[in-house]
């Protein structure tokens, strides 16, 4: 019998979302007729290891995958479940994506302790994220709130919510949800609020490229709407070589004629200066560099900068 080894990193929403994967491919491999056990790897990563600075300090998105794709490299694995807003641009050599399943909801949402909307927090009320892009487009839009510093994971994170007198967090609505929290949620953040994060609320089933059979089974679970939204979304962050360091964020969202609309983000960390665009085609990753260049031609590429040397600082 054939075995899938599966590599997951081991905080509870990862190996939900990977035990959700798993699921389905069991009743897929079952529709197919072949029997097959799956087993889940988990996988401490650095960006698990190291919670008490920000990513940009210490490496990026690689910081939740770097593991996972040696031990694939390595076959110890045979595919991994990512969460495609922590993948880099650019994959390595010998692995590719062999799936993106349909997404969730790409919202950013609030978890306010009283169930207080953004627009009724009072001055001053401490809101907690980790998230650059976030705290970017936060603080343009209620420049009165106290933006701060929270890592961890989502569980740990509710937890501080209660513990470490935060008015409010802000999270993906998809981990929520996948999690069977969505109870939670005190409200969506509007997209005009906050653009997401790049790929935020899917998922990427990561394999090595020349597994043909593997391939071919998750080729069975893939969403091609989502993966040329999500392919959008990626093209724009490659072309501004973008990662944790900078304040950035991208949704595109398919038409009624099949053509994509694609939004995207740059911004300051404080707040005070954010470039906006918008723009419409066929073409996901020619879209995503259309997109990055009008940003680029507004100054985005000054931001950017100062952004990375802040973040090395």
């Amino acid at each position: 019998m054939r075995t899938i080894v599966v590599g997951s990193r081991q905080s509870a929403l990862a190996l939900t979302q990977t035990g959700q994967v798993v699921d389905r491919l069991k009743a897929e491999l079952e529709s197919m007729g072949i029997e097959c056990q799956i087993e889940i790897k988990k996988i401490v990563t650095k960006g698990d290891r190291i919670l008490d600075v920000t990513l940009s300090k210490v490496g990026g998105k690689g910081l939740f995958v770097k593991e996972i794709e040696q031990a694939m490299l390595d076959g110890e694995i045979d595919i991994a479940v990512h969460s495609m807003k922590d993948m880099p641009s650019e994959l390595p050599d010998g692995l590719t994506i062999g799936a993106v399943p349909e997404r969730e909801d790409p919202r950013d949402c609030l978890v306010a302790a009283g169930g207080v909307k953004l627009d009724d927090l009072p001055a001053g009320a401490r809101i907690g994220t980790s998230s650059l892009r976030r705290t970017s487009q936060l603080k343009a839009y209620r420049g009165d709130l106290s933006i701060e510093f929270m890592r961890g994971n989502i569980d740990s994170r509710l937890r501080k919510l209660e513990t470490e007198g935060f008015d409010a967090i802000m999270l993906a609505a998809a981990g929520l949800h996948r999690m069977g929290w969505g109870d939670r949620i005190t409200q969506y953040v509007d997209t005009d609020i906050c653009l997401p994060n790049v790929g935020q609320g899917a998922l990427g089933i990561q394999c090595r490229a020349d597994n043909d059979w593997i391939r071919e089974v998750l080729a069975r679970i893939h969403h091609e709407p989502t993966a040329r939204a999500v392919t959008a979304e990626r093209s724009f962050m490659a072309r501004l070589d973008g990662g944790c360091h900078t304040p950035m964020g991208a949704y595109a969202r398919e038409l009624a004629d099949g053509r994509l609309k694609l939004e995207g983000m740059v911004g300051s960390p404080d707040g005070s200066r954010i470039i906006r665009e918008s723009v419409e085609g066929g073409d996901p990753a020619q879209l995503g560099i259309l997109l990055a260049e009008r940003l680029l031609e507004q100054g985005a590429d000054v931001i950017l900068e100062q952004a990375r040397r802040a973040g090395e600082a």
